[in-house]
């Protein structure tokens, strides 16, 4: 399999390492328009061919698929460039920055053939495929309340770099450079994580979003500091079950942390991933008596991108889809609206 990376910021040093270590796998091209970046990038990761533009990389052709690691506004014009060309699509979250775009591209991709997934990374904890195989098991009866978070701290803190200086962190803050803010930047992985590890799909929505005052006249050269800093969610699931979902970049002590907490009728558990560390706790049977939660072992399990080269191996998709990201999508483009009319939304 030959594969095209576009956009060589940050992010694509991930998928340049993973795709590269996969039996049979070539990384044969790279395209970004800031030249610099793309020469460092793929003389590191010894990549023959580079291209300033995706029409010039389509017009030589030599590869079976995308990896899109642009920005998240970039996402929708250029996959369907590339679904239209014929090649199968890897795309980073989110798939696009509302749920129509979303479903255009999923519609393109379906009608195309090809295979398109998308890289919601935390799909590839153990803590969170086992825990989701206990609960579709049935033996903690069915969900009854949900509690998840995502925790960041790059707003109060530079262990990841200093954010007030570095463009590849103040676009993430800037409406006008395409960002939905932490709702859209982990928003999605956060709400995937909880209806994903709890086997369920949410039916209604309620969100509030805050943007916080960061800079004097909330403007950094030419970024607006606009985009939403943390949001909270209030959640019903088809079941009935009903949950919390909320998200911060000011989470002070905490550098990359998602935790879900699922509650039965019969027992819980707790999924954390913690800076790269997956762990599963569960509290069931006698131990409901005492509230004793004890560690389950975890195994391995296989990452996005190798279900993605599997997937175009046998010809289809495997999840996360471009559907479910289009699903989920739609789900923060409805917290958006339920924050600006303060009613609940209806996902159907």
């Amino acid at each position: 399999m030959r594969l095209l990376i576009l956009g060589t910021g940050g992010m694509a040093n991930q998928h340049a390492r993973n795709f590269s270590a996969i039996e049979g796998v070539s990384v044969v091209g790279g395209v970004d328009v800031v030249p610099d970046r793309l020469a460092a990038f793929c003389a590191e990761h010894g990549i023959e061919r580079s291209f300033a533009t995706l029409e010039e990389a389509l017009a030589w052709g030599e590869f079976d698929a995308v990896a899109n690691v642009t920005p998240d506004r970039i996402h929708h014009p250029t996959t369907l460039q590339a679904i239209a060309a014929g090649k199968h699509v890897f795309c980073e979250k989110p798939l696009a920055t509302d749920a129509a775009k979303a479903m255009e591209m999923t519609e393109a991709i379906e009608a195309s053939g090809k295979v398109g997934m998308v890289n919601l990374t935390y799909r590839n904890s153990p803590a969170l495929q086992k825990g989701r195989a206990l609960v579709l098991s049935g033996e903690l009866g069915p969900v009854r309340h949900v509690e998840a978070s995502y925790l960041q701290s790059w707003l109060v803190a530079k262990a990841w770099g200093d954010w007030q200086t570095e463009s590849k962190w103040l676009w993430r803050l800037s409406k006008k450079h395409g960002s939905n803010g932490t709702l859209g930047d982990i928003g999605i992985h956060i709400v995937d994580f909880t209806a994903y590890g709890a086997g369920l799909d949410i039916a209604r929505v309620s969100g509030r979003l805050k943007t916080f005052d960061k800079a004097p006249g909330n403007r950094i050269g030419e970024y607006d500091l606009d985009a939403n800093d943390s949001f909270t969610m209030n959640v019903a699931f088809e079941t009935g079950a009903v949950g919390v979902i909320h998200a911060t970049r000011m989470a002070a002590g905490h550098l990359d942390e998602l935790l879900l907490r699922i509650f039965c009728q019969k027992g819980a558990l707790e999924i954390n991933y913690n800076t790269g560390v997956s762990t599963l706790r569960v509290c069931r049977g006698d131990d409901l008596d005492t509230a004793t939660w004890r560690e389950v072992p975890l195994d391995p399990v296989e990452t996005n991108y190798q279900r993605f080269v599997a997937a175009v191996r046998a010809g289809k998709a495997q999840e996360p889809t471009f559907r479910r990201a289009a699903t989920i999508q739609k789900v923060l483009d409805l917290a958006q609206e339920s924050d600006r009319s303060g009613r609940d939304e209806a996902v159907g």
